[in-house]
């Protein structure tokens, strides 16, 4: 997003209509994710008239959950917030908010809170095929989720801590920032987080859910939360006021659902380039290709720079459960791809430099081609930390 351009945000109310998420005595978790939702609505758009919002729904539909990730990419969006309720099983007293971002569950409690807000595709009519055989409630599906870490993480973690450090203001139990596979997520091409505003298991925390009041602070954490990341972002691009503001969303005015405005039903997205799979697009991409071949650091050369204890950088294109060959589609076009067989996968590496400044502007390049693409380091031939 360059200086002076609109800030899209896509507030994602979970579950709704035939899914009623968790349930509690008084009242469920589809109710109180749209209505946290439609309150920090009004409150980004109060103070941030130059943001544009967008909702995955504003009334009690059912939205799958590949969709919701979707109408976000459409619309070209800059952030994704998803807003869930937690439940346990009864008889444990858990309470809080925690604010998740993409990844390999490291807890197994992190991993039932996903497995839970992932059985939603359970609802979908042809989930197997759309998901691609997923099955939520196993755990040797959410391998997948090891290596999806993306571009985005730093600012998703960034905006997750703002979030829970809001929370603690408002007297919520903080839970902290965690990570865990959730399919909403997993497609995103933003930045974007999950957050269990409470547990709808817990008697006392269901009742402040349930309130107005409560959903009004809940609501309004998330605001303060999302104008400070704002501020931050600005300021990394020296963003400039728009000066014309937008009008309003729903549910104070036209509905924007979809990436559409319910007033006029325009698109919102930002036109990018020449529409997918056009004669246009495919020789564009294929101009990219080769560009990227071009800037692609020798191996030979690469390796025989790197000293003792020196940073080696590469990109990981992708990650498969079958050895690929040279000419497989999965890889593109891309030549000189180097694979390395993990305990659980096949790992693939394009380019391979002692200089970052050097991976990081292939990196851009190869973007185009392998959204999830991202730099790894190696120190004497293991992968580390950088």
């Amino acid at each position: 997003m360059e200086a002076g351009e609109t800030f899209t945000l896509v507030i994602d109310a979970g579950h709704g209509g035939k899914d009623p998420g968790a349930k509690g005595r008084t009242i469920n978790e589809k109710e109180i994710n749209l209505n946290i939702a439609l309150k920090l609505g009004r409150m980004v758009q109060a103070n941030h008239p130059d943001v544009k919002v967008v909702y995955t729904r504003s009334s009690d539909k059912f939205v799958e959950l590949d969709e919701r990730a979707e109408i976000a990419n459409r619309c070209k969006a800059d952030l994704f917030i998803s807003i869930h309720t937690n439940s346990v099983a009864r008889g444990n007293s858990a309470k809080g908010t925690e604010t998740y971002t993409l990844g390999l569950a490291r807890t197994e409690e992190n991993l039932a809170v996903a497995m839970r807000e992932n059985s939603a595709i359970l609802l979908e009519d042809d989930y197997q095929q759309r998901y691609e055989g997923f099955d939520p409630n196993s755990s040797e599906s959410y391998i997948i989720f090891e290596f999806m870490q993306n571009k985005h993480v730093e600012q998703s973690i960034g905006l997750a801590s703002e979030v829970q450090r809001y929370f603690t203001r408002a007297n919520r139990l903080d839970r902290g920032v965690r990570q865990a596979g959730f399919l909403v997520l997993r497609k995103t091409s933003m930045p974007s987080v999950l957050i269990e505003v409470g547990f709808i298991s817990n008697r006392d925390e269901e009742r402040f859910l349930a309130s107005s009041d409560g959903q009004a602070k809940l609501a309004r954490s998330i605001s303060d939360a999302f104008d400070a990341y704002k501020k931050t972002i600005d300021g990394r691009r020296g963003a400039l006021p728009v000066k014309k503001p937008l009008a309003p969303s729903s549910p104070s005015g036209a509905a924007v659902l979809g990436g559409q405005s319910a007033d006029n039903g325009s698109s919102s997205a930002r036109p990018d380039g020449p529409p997918p799979g056009s004669e246009e697009d495919i020789l564009r991409r294929k101009r990219m290709r080769q560009e990227a071949s071009a800037e692609a650091p020798s191996r030979q050369d690469a390796q025989a720079t790197p000293a003792p204890g020196q940073l080696v950088y590469k990109i990981r294109l992708l990650s498969s459960d079958k050895k690929l060959s040279p000419g497989s589609r999965s890889l593109k076009g891309y030549k000189g791809v180097s694979c390395v067989k993990g305990p659980r996968f096949y790992k693939y590496y394009y380019g391979e430099s002692t200089s970052l400044d050097e991976m990081k502007r292939l990196r851009r390049k190869v973007l185009k081609d392998f959204k999830d693409a991202y730099i790894e380091a190696f120190k004497d031939g293991k992968s580390v930390k950088y």
